[in-house]
């Protein structure tokens, strides 16, 4: 790993200043102020792609607490700075994929969480939310539940590569790379997962 970290172009939709890739390389260089930037930047982000995932809050918290102590473990070990942003997601996909696998061999319930869609979610049902209106802050109140429903019903997988390309917006490869799974695979599962959820959300159309 080079011991000198020059300026990196940006990542898409970060503001001006720092790279974060110069941000990165000082981190590895042991700048804590570094590492607390990129802590404040992902933590929100990564939790609540961990409760999309999980369905449950207490299980986010553990997934994003192992996930930032293993950040820190591994980060000299990145030798692609600006690759972090999909070396995270790729921490954090495969610790919550890990905690799904332990939850199905133990075949618990998971308890659930009416928050599976937050802001961004709200955005990819439509621009509104019924404003004053309560039979339309209803109607869409109900289908929020009734896509949260559907998003549940996914199989784990493809759930998972939803979404990471839907709500957070990572590249194919990105996902492939945090999923450990051909791009092929990850292009007929989104394929498949937006098939599915528009079946399933048909009655609302």
């Amino acid at each position: 790993m080079s011991g000198s970290h020059g300026e990196h172009p940006r990542h898409p939709g970060e503001p001006p200043g720092l790279s974060e890739a110069t941000i990165v390389g000082r981190a590895q260089d042991g700048d804590l102020a570094a590492f607390e930037e990129l802590s404040r930047r992902y933590q929100g982000p990564l939790f609540r792609l961990a409760v999309r995932l999980l369905s449950d809050r207490g299980e986010a918290e553990d997934a994003l607490q192992d996930t930032m102590i293993t950040v820190w473990r591994k980060l000299p070990s990145l030798t692609d700075l600006p690759a972090f942003h999909g070396w995270v997601y790729q921490i954090m996909t495969r610790r919550c994929m890990s905690v799904l696998r332990t939850r199905a061999r133990r075949s618990t319930d998971p308890s659930g969480d009416d928050t599976f869609l937050d802001g961004v979610g709200r955005g990819r049902l439509g621009s509104g939310t019924g404003g004053q209106d309560p039979a339309a802050a209803t109607e869409y109140a109900e289908q929020l539940r009734g896509l949260n429903a559907e998003l549940a019903r996914l199989p784990d997988e493809q759930r998972a590569c939803w979404v990471l390309r839907e709500l957070h917006e990572l590249s194919y490869p990105e996902i492939a790379f945090a999923t450990n799974l051909p791009l092929s695979t990850v292009r007929g599962r989104i394929a498949r997962a937006r098939q599915n959820l528009a079946k399933g959300m048909e009655a609302w159309r």
